[in-house]
């Protein structure tokens, strides 16, 4: 893992930021950073699309307890929709980093819009144990988001896919059309407006 790498260059506060929910059809996406404690001992951090839904929901209370600082934002479909996805995940993970204020941040691949000093990494989340912390936070977050809709709209099994693009989705699109938090700006939903 590359923290180590920063720590050694007098760095004393490493900020990680990443997010989830940039591809689904529907639902929120949730970004969150998160300064760790350079010698903490959380075991098995990693990219939250590597663990069971089990440990994410076990790595997360700890991740949120040894955290020296953390931030979560929730970007509504109606702000994806109006900014694009792209815009939208970009300013959420500027702002996370202003707020956050360390001396360092890594993000997973995506350039920030300041001049806090930053790199953006390619696959951060499977080389940084902060930004795999941050992914944590994001997935659990956005999971939690997607079953409570669920419980609003039962047809369109939010709980299973969490707004994904899989094929019992796109059926139940095809059948009831978009609902409120579907993204009206994302082929195939538009299709169904």
């Amino acid at each position: 893992m590359i923290d180590d790498s920063y720590y050694q260059k007098n760095i004393s506060s490493l900020a990680g930021i990443d997010e989830a929910g940039r591809g689904p059809l529907a639902g929120p996406c949730v970004v969150a950073g998160v300064i760790l404690k350079k010698d903490h001992f959380i075991k098995g951090l990693m990219d939250s699309k590597q663990l069971s839904e089990k440990k994410r929901n076990e790595l997360c209370p700890i991740i949120l307890d040894e955290a020296i600082a953390y931030q979560i934002k929730i970007i509504s479909p109606e702000m994806i929709d109006q900014k694009n996805i792209y815009r939208a995940t970009q300013e959420a993970m500027t702002e996370i980093a202003l707020m956050l204020n360390a001396d360092f941040t890594l993000t997973d691949a995506m350039p920030l819009n300041t001049i806090i000093p930053h790199e953006a990494i390619i696959k951060g989340d499977t080389l940084s144990k902060t930004i795999a912390a941050a992914s944590i936070l994001a997935k659990v977050t956005r999971d939690k988001i997607m079953n409570d809709y669920h419980e609003m709209y039962p047809n369109y099994g939010f709980n299973k896919h969490k707004g994904y693009p899989t094929k019992v989705h796109i059926e139940a699109l095809e059948k009831y059309g978009p609902c409120e938090i579907h993204r009206k700006t994302f082929n195939p939903v538009k299709k169904y407006l």
